[in-house]
């Protein structure tokens, strides 16, 4: 349980800290909260040479609404979203999200931005950020650029950020007028990875059809997946039992599961699908105002 031989680099300032990652190149992991990556480390199941603590950089924690957006710093610590008052009552999937991750001497720890860094299929921010709608906001040695969400997980544990590059912002849309979110997570005991989890995020038109959508999935294939082929049927139709138990099965059927402890393949899509449904009657109760 001790890590091998590495250099600890703590620089104070965004341009210095990438431009280490410039210097070292693949040799650098970047170290925020420390969840995921120190208990690798001490496993030996990550050796990275260098590591770049940017925890002494100031002005990248926080959570504000601006410019249309709620705007998450990447050292904002997962506690933070959870005692939240903005986060809580006008965020509730983000929020349902949050008090499921881990369990609370975690949560004090565990930054927002490397939950999604880190890029862990099984982790539970990334599917509620394509559910949201979010944006990466990224910065190196050539400048600041954005990143849509869609376009952000790569593969297991990777992402569209260059080696040179630190994920300083994520960028949620306020939400409209008649909108609801919501996260179901099935978990074999607390604080564990999910077995299945569906984040859901809606907006209502005035006719009471579906304008806007978004769903996805957690832990059910090799990156998070965005439920796509449902989300497209639902939007532009009420969501009545009908078209949430055929949103459901499309969501079942772009799952891509591996069959593990945690069950079969057959059972984690079948999970999808009731998940979903669980989702989304409590995304649609909370747009209606309902709850």
């Amino acid at each position: 349980m001790i890590p091998a031989a590495f250099e600890y680099h703590a620089p104070t300032s965004i341009g210095e800290a990438t431009a280490l990652l410039a210097r070292l190149g693949e040799d650098a992991k970047v170290l925020s909260g420390g969840q995921s990556l120190i208990p690798l480390m001490k496993l030996r199941l990550a050796s990275p040479p260098h590591v770049v603590d940017i925890n002494g950089i100031s002005g990248l924690a926080g959570i504000r609404e601006a410019d249309g957006f709620l705007r998450i710093g990447a050292l904002t610590r997962e506690s933070d979203l959870e005692g939240s008052e903005l986060v809580r009552t006008r965020y509730p999937l983000l929020y349902e999200t949050t008090k499921v991750i881990a369990d609370p001497i975690v949560r004090n720890l565990a930054t927002v931005g490397g939950n999604l860094a880190h890029a862990d299929p099984a982790n539970d921010h990334p599917a509620t950020m394509l559910a949201l709608g979010a944006e990466i906001v990224a910065t190196g040695p050539r400048g600041e650029r954005t990143i849509a969400i869609a376009s952000f997980f790569t593969g297991p544990f990777a992402t569209a950020l260059r080696h040179d590059e630190i994920l300083v912002e994520v960028r949620v849309p306020v939400p409209a007028a008649r909108s609801g979110g919501a996260y179901v997570k099935l978990e074999r005991k607390v604080g564990d990875f999910a077995t299945a989890a569906v984040a859901v995020q809606l907006t209502l038109a005035a006719d009471g059809t579906c304008e806007q959508v978004g769903i996805g999935l957690t832990n059910v294939g090799l990156t998070p997946i965005k439920a796509t082929a449902a989300e497209a049927a639902l939007k532009g139709k009420r969501p009545d039992d009908a078209a949430i138990v055929q949103a459901a099965k499309l969501a079942a059927e772009a799952s891509e599961p591996s069959e593990d402890l945690r069950g079969s393949v057959a059972y984690k899509r079948d999970l999808v699908r009731v998940l979903t449904g669980r989702a989304l009657r409590r995304a649609l109760a909370r747009a209606e105002g309902k709850r």
